[in-house]
């Protein structure tokens, strides 16, 4: 009886021993530990920053210890962060943290693994005249694509996915599996726009990100002359005040306005003369025939307009003094 007394004691005091153990060590679980690092996916050679939080224990009040690729940097209690530089692209840096808590040490390993992400972007239907050497750049209400080239060499960019965000909101119908590149209406009440996006190899081995921020630019006229033998004479622009001898035909060209098609009829040119509305006798919108009548001198003022009937934002004007 006794005997069987004792087994049966043997056993509760195992069983309540076990519970015990079994509780300090879900409480020294890693799960516990919440890592946060800024930047998520570091470029080549940036500055990140590590910092630990926990929902179930007070890391103010423990010891904690640091090591990169497993040589300690930093140690001591209330270290929950700690601050490195990221490596050259592709390169692997180890980062190990041990935390001692009341219950037992919890042991945490952070992989930080540079890549590199570049961004390319294009106004599609912003005009530029015909070897202009600059960008053509977008306009209040322009359509933008961003392509994502991302510098992963095991696998193309367009086996990869991506999560695209336009100002720091999530674009779930761009995002997606080979959805390298991003199309949007920049928004006219808005300076600039803020694209970003992570892309992902489907194994999660590469993972990278980037982003850019791009401006609208106000829609500019130039006038040029145009020479009926040579054609436009791109080397000098009219400026404020332009003098002319017998007739000259002055050309309009219209910068980082949309549509491409500067004869498109949704833009609408209106030329006046000292205020004076005058119809252009020519299906060449932008060109303006002028002449001097002989004997005569004087200052009138050349006014162009041009809007977009479509797009309310997108107008340009130029006035410039024609002096005969």
């Amino acid at each position: 009886m006794r005997l069987r007394f004792l087994s049966l004691y043997l056993i509760i005091t195992l069983v309540f021993f076990g519970i015990i153990f079994a509780s300090k060590a879900n409480a020294a679980s890693s799960s516990s530990i919440l890592v946060d690092m800024v930047p998520p996916n570091p470029a080549p050679f940036e500055d990140v920053s590590i910092s630990l939080n926990s929902y179930a224990n007070n890391l103010d009040n423990v010891f904690i210890k640091w090591s990169v690729s497993n040589k300690s940097v930093l140690s001591g209690i209330g270290r929950k962060s700690f601050s490195l530089k990221a490596g050259a692209a592709g390169s692997l840096t180890l980062v190990g943290v041990v935390i001692s808590l009341p219950d037992g040490n919890v042991e945490t390993r952070i992989t930080i693994k540079p890549a590199v992400m570049v961004l390319l972007w294009q106004a599609n239907d912003s005009y530029v005249p015909p070897f202009y050497k600059g960008k053509a750049m977008p306009s209040p209400d322009s359509e933008i694509k961003v392509v994502a080239m991302p510098e992963n060499k095991t696998s193309s960019p367009q086996n990869m996915t991506y999560a695209w965000k336009k100002d720091y909101t999530n674009d779930q119908g761009a995002s997606g599996y080979g959805k390298n590149f991003y199309l949007y209406t920049n928004d006219y009440l808005e300076d600039a726009n803020n694209i970003s996006v992570v892309a992902e190899t489907i194994d999660q081995g590469y993972q990278s990100e980037a982003n850019i921020d791009i401006g609208a630019t106000q829609p500019k006229i130039l006038f040029y002359k145009n020479d009926i033998n040579i054609g436009t004479m791109w080397e000098r622009t009219f400026s404020n005040t332009h003098k002319i001898q017998g007739s000259e035909i002055v050309e309009a060209v219209p910068y980082f306005i949309s549509p491409k098609e500067i004869q498109n009829p949704r833009l609408i040119w209106s030329w006046f003369i000292n205020d004076n509305i005058i119809n252009v006798p020519s299906f060449k919108k932008n060109f303006m025939p002028i002449r001097a009548e002989s004997g005569t001198s004087g200052i009138s003022r050349l006014k162009l307009e041009i809007t977009n009937k479509d797009r309310m934002f997108q107008t340009a004007n130029k006035e410039i003094n024609i002096e005969f």
